[in-house]
């Protein structure tokens, strides 16, 4: 299996950001291991990059993002409510699910499925009792570890 092309990567503490896009949308943003920064190669790329430096300077940088439609239905309104959480706070899976009328594993899946972490923010949505949940369908390692920097570099942490 190939790597995927970016046209952007940006480095961050422990971890990287892949950006993709075409001339129009962001059609992802990927975290990565740690590895050499790769400059913007489109301008929609520049942009981006010069967004997610703005945000790892100030976690309170708001996104202006054009980010292509994906997911299903479902999964548009779960990224709805998690953008909707402001910066230094976080929701369980399950406030979330009630809200929308469904199980937290479903929001938990739709969460894994967001194309655009850190501009849709499903760092924020924790487990239920104080823990961190998983993480972009992984529930330890590398992965586990940017939602844990993510949450602490917004001063918030699960209750």
């Amino acid at each position: 299996m190939s790597e995927a092309r970016y046209d952007s990567v940006v480095a961050a503490p422990g971890f990287c950001l892949g950006v993709r896009c075409d001339a129009d949308d962001i059609t992802a943003i990927d975290f990565l291991q740690p590895r050499a920064e790769i400059a913007p190669q489109t301008p929609l790329a520049a942009e981006a990059t010069r967004q997610l430096r703005a945000y790892l300077a100030d976690p309170a940088f708001l996104f202006s993002l054009p980010l292509r439609p994906a997911g299903t239905p479902f999964q548009r309104r779960v990224w709805a409510a998690i953008t909707a959480i402001p910066h230094h706070r976080t929701r369980t899976y399950g406030e979330i699910a009630k809200d929308l009328h469904n199980a937290p594993r479903a929001v938990g899946q739709a969460c894994g499925a967001n194309p655009y972490p850190i501009v849709v923010p499903c760092h924020r949505v924790v487990a239920a009792g104080g823990g961190l949940g998983g993480f972009a369908h992984d529930r330890g390692g590398f992965l586990l570890g940017v939602k844990r920097w993510l949450l602490g570099h917004e001063g918030s942490f699960p209750r």
